[in-house]
């Protein structure tokens, strides 16, 4: 059955240190991506400040959920009349943190809740210091389509993908902060590219399109690259991003990972029951 197409939004910026001035610039460009015909904007990982787990000892201040940058979304949804997936906040519950992304429908109500899972910790991604690791996943149901949303380090993990595809979602969001490290060289080969080839498999293994969302700019001895990008539930890049701040607009098919699935059949040629191995330690 044909279905219509969804614009996706994606806001590639650069964060400094006065946190509202990065708020007033994330708004501004959720304004410009509604003005492009966005159905659903996405912003970047921890998009209120600068990326401080590059460090130890930082004293960044994580806030409630319900609270004030929470509000702001849902403000920022209903105003523009967007799907808005939230990048992610420095999240306060208790005595824990969370790395978490929130998801507002366009009435700016509240529709999924996602604490980031998977936490890296080596040279200048000490996340482990600041962060506890969620024990779940969620996936919103939206007037566009059912969304996923996973961030960052998640990327590299094929069962984090796997499940939102199991759980519904049609398109999988990531909201992001990686760049290169001045010093540190990748004797492994190309980061960036096995970074954007994981997803674009991750992409064609789930027949679901996957959008992922960087930010840019220099912080300290970090220069972030960039290149969000979309691509579709066979693995075509439909838009890439640069190194530049800015707004990138491009329409998906949701409908297209029907028809994959009944051509190749990737979910109902699975073996669950010999998959078992996975969940063991």
């Amino acid at each position: 059955m044909a279905r219509d197409k969804v614009r996706l939004g994606m806001v590639q910026m650069s964060m400094g240190e006065d946190r509202r001035a990065n708020q007033r610039k994330a708004e501004r460009y959720i304004r410009e991506a509604a003005s492009q015909g966005a159905d659903v904007v996405c912003l970047p990982e921890l998009f209120l400040s600068r990326y401080f787990p590059t460090t130890r000892g930082s004293f960044e201040k994580a806030e409630e959920i319900p609270g004030p940058t929470s509000r702001w979304l849902s403000e920022r949804a209903k105003e523009s009349k967007v799907i808005l997936v939230g990048g992610s906040i420095f999240e306060r519950d208790g005595r824990h943190r969370y790395n978490t992304c929130l998801v507002f429908d366009e009435n700016g109500k509240r529709v999924s809740k996602y604490r980031k899972v998977h936490i890296p910790q080596d040279e200048h991604y000490y996340e482990q210091d600041y962060f506890r690791a969620g024990d779940g996943y969620s996936v919103a149901r939206t007037a566009k389509g059912r969304l996923g949303t996973l961030i960052c380090f998640d990327q590299w993990y094929p069962e984090a993908a796997r499940v939102n595809r199991i759980m519904g979602a049609e398109i999988l969001f990531y909201p992001t902060a990686i760049g290169w490290v001045d010093g540190i060289e990748m004797a492994e080969g190309d980061w960036r590219l096995a970074w954007e080839e994981v997803q674009v498999g991750h992409a064609i293994a789930n027949s679901m399109v996957v959008c992922t969302v960087n930010r840019v700019g220099r912080e300290g001895p970090t220069t972030f690259w960039g290149g969000s990008f979309v691509c579709d539930q066979f693995g075509k890049v439909l838009l890439r991003g640069d190194g530049s701040e800015g707004v990138l607009t491009v329409d998906c098919d949701p409908g297209l990972g029907e028809e994959i699935e009944a051509g190749w059949g990737f979910f109902r040629n699975r073996r669950k029951r010999t998959y078992s191995a996975i969940a063991r330690r």
